[in-house]
């Protein structure tokens, strides 16, 4: 009996220590790299440990196999040569059991090892680890180091056998960043959605991001809505122009925008006027920063921080003005509109009892798939058109006409109100998808 006991014991501590290897390998390669980082930085040696092994797959997956394989060979040996033949003979000792006492004695051994290498040396382990990673982590990354350092040789000889046959598979490593865009958009939605971050939070970030995406043509005023200062004309005629508009810079141009001599900000023509000083727009205007319609739109704002111009024109391969860019529309687009208490104009969108949706035909494709929480255009067009109003005329082939309408993924578009050959505003519709049939605007 005390030999029993004493290989049960035996086997116990076995079957703990393969937990403490199942449970190293899922805290290091479920550990989140950037928290490593962070402890690394603030001086945690054993972060830094566990971040070189989490570096290190082969060599650190190599020892763990080999704790556990030898584990699991010991505690084999000790089950079936060592107790289950105590456990035959005492089995022997009771006559109804005597003549089942080999096979009832074996298949009980494994049993219980069984259940307690799962629950003990697997499952309670790995739970653990993925409860706190990077605790776990750096607590075992020591003593692993340590490990794999002792069985050096047999480590190198896994480590190379490992590489060899990947190469005879024909699958190579792969090439992917360790954390996706995507994987990050997920992550700050699920936070949302569980109450880590606020939802406006949530849609700031994604604004973020896909800001990087877009080009300057999808943020800017287009041509046809600039308010520029013409210097031959006169200077009343500039003030009046001034006086009517809430901009607070003004691209100066002689003639036609496409001749932009620079921009005049309305504080310095106000400073120069208060003080009683000559008014001359080109002695008070700053040269004008120009940008490609292809370039980025944080690029841009790169270029607003590097020379202290908030205000661009936008330029098309031609070197034509197509449109103007400010640092407002920069931040529109990661906050959302910033309308004017003086805008006259309605907003963008205008959501019907119905369902359905009143929208203005400048309104990016961008915003819009935001709005209706689906992209429902086509990726490789999108080159082609920036808006609602290009979408339709792309769809129709033509300069639409008030009335026309067509359906789209779902969605039905009709053209409201046409600005002489611009769509002002289109009526967006969802069909039902029970029926196929649109649902039917409010009187």
């Amino acid at each position: 009996m005390p030999f029993l006991a004493q290989d049960i014991l035996i086997i116990l501590l076995l079957i703990v220590a393969n937990g403490l290897f199942s449970g190293a390998e899922i805290a290091i390669i479920s550990a989140r790299r950037y928290r490593l980082e962070q402890l690394s930085e603030k001086g945690d040696r054993s972060a830094r440990v566990a971040l070189r092994l989490a570096e290190s797959p082969n060599q650190f997956l190599s020892t763990v196999q080999i704790g556990i394989t030898l584990i699991g060979i010991l505690t084999g040996a000790v089950g079936g040569a060592t107790v289950t033949r105590q456990l035959d003979s005492l089995l022997d000792r009771l006559p109804v059991l005597a003549p089942y006492s080999e096979g009832l004695s074996f298949a009980l051994v494994v049993a219980v090892i069984t259940y307690l290498s799962v629950v003990i040396g697997e499952l309670v382990p790995k739970r653990l680890a993925l409860a706190n990673p990077e605790r776990l982590a750096c607590a075992v990354a020591p003593s692993m180091r340590w490990l794999s350092r002792v069985s050096g040789p047999v480590v190198h000889l896994l480590s190379n056998s490992t590489e060899a046959l990947m190469k005879l598979l024909g699958v190579s490593t792969t090439s992917e960043p360790d954390i996706t865009e995507d994987e990050i958009k997920a992550m700050i939605r699920q936070g949302a959605d569980s109450g880590v971050f606020e939802e406006v939070e949530h849609d700031m970030v994604q604004r973020v991001l896909r800001l990087g995406d877009r080009t300057i043509k999808t943020l800017m005023t287009p041509r046809t809505d600039i308010c520029w200062l013409n210097v031959e004309e006169s200077l009343e005629t500039s003030l009046q122009e001034i006086l009517e508009s809430t901009h607070s810079r003004f691209p100066v141009a002689r003639g036609t925008l496409d001749d932009c001599l620079g921009v005049v900000r309305v504080r310095n023509l106000l400073s120069a006027k208060i003080t009683g000083q000559s008014i001359n727009l080109e002695q008070l205007m700053q040269p004008p920063l120009f940008m490609a319609e292809s370039t980025r739109a944080l690029s841009v704002l790169e270029q607003f921080k590097r020379t202290g111009i908030h205000i661009a024109l936008v330029t098309d391969e031609f070197g034509g003005i197509e449109g103007l860019v400010t640092l407002n529309d920069l931040m529109e687009g990661i906050v959302g509109d910033l309308p004017l208490v003086e805008d006259k104009d309605g907003p963008m969108v205008v959501t019907r009892e119905d369902g359905s949706l009143l929208v203005d035909g400048g309104l990016d494709l961008d915003a819009f798939a935001e709005l209706i929480d689906q992209d429902i255009f086509r990726i490789d067009q999108k080159g082609r058109y920036h808006t609602l109003a290009g979408f339709v005329m792309h769809v129709l082939e033509r300069i639409p006409r008030e009335a026309d309408h067509f359906e789209w993924q779902g969605y039905r578009f009709e053209v409201v109100d046409m600005d002489g050959k611009r769509v002002d505003k289109l009526l967006v519709s969802p069909i039902n998808r029970d029926t196929g049939r649109v649902i039917s605007p409010s009187p």
